[in-house]
């Protein structure tokens, strides 16, 4: 079935009018906090501050560019995995994300900050917002591809909606504790984008299947986005924590809760694949699980061995899902997960939920623990000189699919026109030769020929 994809008139007026609401009801309910109004040296005089370093920006700004990287590069980048849908994984995210911040502005403001017939506006507000935003980038992961920009606007609408309102009755209804958002930001916006999925099936996606694998490019890009968020993630944890012990447990917990994920990522990605290589998709994206994972728990006395123990499973269930959970459901319950949110964000924001409660009801304000301090034993260098390592042999250095499951790679190799024999054939210009060969693989050199004519040769045929 033919769809009309032309949105010359359908986006402009979409935009506009949407941007155009959002100007009218900003201008009716939204004013400066005190600490960003011009008024701000009564406020100092009245409460005897006496420095502007005490203003609320200052503390909190820092945190906000983390999780602002977080949503429009982090977010955007690790979408990057298609081989020919970056445009849209990163141009759609900033789409999304712009509208989202704006709409969640407005919806928490009248939720949370709304006082005297207006919302105030403060840093804190921006760091909810993209909280906000980020469970719409998580959502937006499971119908990546399938969707235009306006059903994108639609989506985010609706969820930035829903979003506030279940937040709401969470944190302050339920008066539950969920620093890094595992529950309101993680799970909620993957079950968010699975019923979306679910609901826009399409049965002849198959027809689409060769364009949802990636290639070696697509994926060293979607990495950018892996290593973004895994670095800003304890801010994105710790961000609207209190401050002081608070928001300093909080990125600590994080930080070891993610570092423990990778390592198990890369022992499961590795054992269950039959030459022991590891995937890209897994490493891209079960690594951030302890992440998810150990949010609602984040500021709570955890421990560090318990962090730990948190992004250990996180890694392992996270891994185990790509690898056996994703196609099972996209064969028996007709959820086509682009991205696996449901493993990157909805399994490992289910644990952090059950954590953080298990932790809340039995930890005290003076609880502490750990293992004891382990023996430490010094070795030899000659020890990695070992054979059984899995080193790769000397004439097999340098080279990633030893390692990695890599994906074949079409490269172009132009071949001029010959002028010795210009006068002698009929003039044909340059034109490509598409040679279509694995990354590991060496073709020979082409030897020379008469001026070029079109062909597309695979490596195989060359040599013979």
């Amino acid at each position: 079935m033919a769809w009309n994809t032309n949105l010359r008139g359908r986006l402009p007026i979409t935009c506009l009018i949407l941007q155009v609401t959002m100007v009218v009801l900003f201008g009716v309910f939204v004013r400066y906090d005190i600490q960003a109004d011009a008024h701000w040296w009564l406020e100092k005089k009245r409460k005897n501050i006496s420095s502007d370093v005490e203003n609320e920006f200052y503390y909190r700004y820092p945190s906000f560019e983390d999780v602002h990287a977080m949503v429009f590069v982090g977010f955007g980048f690790l979408m990057t995995f298609l081989q020919r849908y970056g445009f849209s994984a990163v141009g759609f995210n900033f789409l999304l994300a712009a509208f989202g911040i704006q709409w969640a502005l407005l919806m928490q403001g009248w939720f949370h900050f709304f006082e005297e017939g207006h919302i105030l506006l403060s840093v804190e507000n921006l760091i909810q917002a993209d909280f906000c935003v980020a469970s719409t980038c998580v959502a937006f992961g499971a119908v990546l591809g399938k969707i235009s920009p306006m059903q994108l606007l639609i989506m985010t609408f609706f969820q930035v909606t829903l979003f506030t309102v279940n937040e709401f009755i969470l944190l302050n209804l339920i008066e539950a504790k969920d620093a890094g958002g595992s529950m309101t930001i993680h799970t909620f916006g993957a079950y968010f984008g699975l019923t979306v999925t679910w609901i826009l099936y399409r049965k002849n996606l198959e027809q689409s299947k060769q364009r949802q694998s990636s290639v070696y490019h697509s994926d060293l890009f979607a990495m950018i986005g892996t290593l973004f968020l895994w670095i800003y993630w304890p801010s994105f944890n710790s961000a609207s924590s209190f401050h002081g012990d608070t928001q300093h447990r909080a990125a600590l917990n994080t930080y070891l809760s993610l570092a423990a994920s990778v390592l198990t990522t890369v022992a499961v990605s590795s054992v269950i694949h039959k030459k022991g290589k590891l995937d890209m998709v897994h490493i891209q994206n079960a690594t951030l699980a302890g992440g998810v994972g150990v949010g609602t728990a984040a500021e709570m006395m955890l421990t560090p061995y318990g962090a730990l123990i948190v992004g250990f499973f996180c890694g392992i269930l996270s891994t185990l899902g790509f690898a056996y959970l994703s196609p099972f459901l996209e064969s028996r319950l007709r959820i086509q997960d682009t991205c696996g949110i449901h493993n990157l964000h909805g399994i490992p924001g289910i644990i952090g939920g059950i954590v953080g409660a298990v932790t809340a009801a039995y930890s005290s304000p003076d609880c502490e623990g750990g293992f004891p301090g382990g023996i430490g034993k010094r070795g030899s260098r000659f020890i990695l000189k070992l054979p059984f390592w899995g080193q790769a042999s000397d004439e097999n250095c340098f080279e990633d699919a030893i390692y990695w499951e890599v994906p074949e790679e079409v490269n172009t190799v132009y071949i001029p026109e010959d002028l010795a024999h210009k006068h002698s054939t009929s003039l044909v210009p340059a034109i490509p030769l598409v040679l279509s060969t694995p990354s590991a693989s060496i073709v020979p050199p082409v030897p020379p020929t008469p001026p070029a004519s079109l062909a597309t040769v695979t490596s195989s045929s060359l040599v013979h």
